[in-house]
């Protein structure tokens, strides 16, 4: 009897001391992400357009200043975003931390059917597995119109699930760290 008593607590104890041996697994906490800029600047020369979202006090509050943008036709622009969170003192690159992290993030670019021939986003990064990030972009305008471009940024999307490494948010998954939309206007 006293054997398999021994016996019970000596299992006992290896389980405890196993699990507790082991690290907990490291939380990912989303980033609060208060500013989003998408710079886009012509390659052959030109204005610099900025598209900006900036909510300083998070979700609720006072309204977030968004500013939209006009793209000239005929060009092809560099495109750059760089989120910031700029409650914290002194104020957090968002960015740095999605490129650390940058197999764990992708931006999503949806531009409405009205102006979607007018504009066209491609990717111009890759994470180490060769897929899509988004911080790097080329645009290419043509012709004339207005709409709406919608900058999604996911985290752990399933980038191999179809179409996300084109772009496609509809099978992704993740989570949305944030969702910005900007009217767009693309003139002669």
């Amino acid at each position: 009897m006293t054997s398999k008593i021994s016996f019970l607590f000596t299992a006992f104890m290896m389980v405890f001391l196993t699990s507790c041996d082991k690290d907990p697994d490291p939380v990912n906490e989303e980033e609060l992400i208060t500013t989003l800029e998408y710079t886009l600047t012509p390659r052959a020369g030109g204005d610099v357009v900025k598209l900006t979202f900036r909510d300083l006090d998070g979700d609720g509050g006072n309204p977030p200043v968004i500013t939209s943008g006009t793209l000239k036709s005929g060009k092809v622009y560099d495109g750059t975003l760089s989120l910031l969170n700029e409650s914290e003192s002194p104020v957090e690159d968002i960015t740095e931390e999605i490129e650390e992290e940058d197999a764990e993030h992708q931006f999503f670019f949806e531009v409405s059917t009205s102006i979607a021939s007018n504009l066209v986003i491609v990717y111009n990064d890759k994470d180490a597995d060769n897929n899509p990030v988004g911080l790097k972009t080329v645009v290419t305008t043509t012709g004339t119109g207005s709409g709406t471009l919608k900058i999604t940024l996911r985290h752990e999307p399933n980038k191999s699930a179809s179409g996300v490494a084109a772009g496609n948010i509809a099978n992704a998954g993740g989570e949305t760290d944030i969702e910005v939309s900007f009217n767009v206007r693309v003139e002669l």
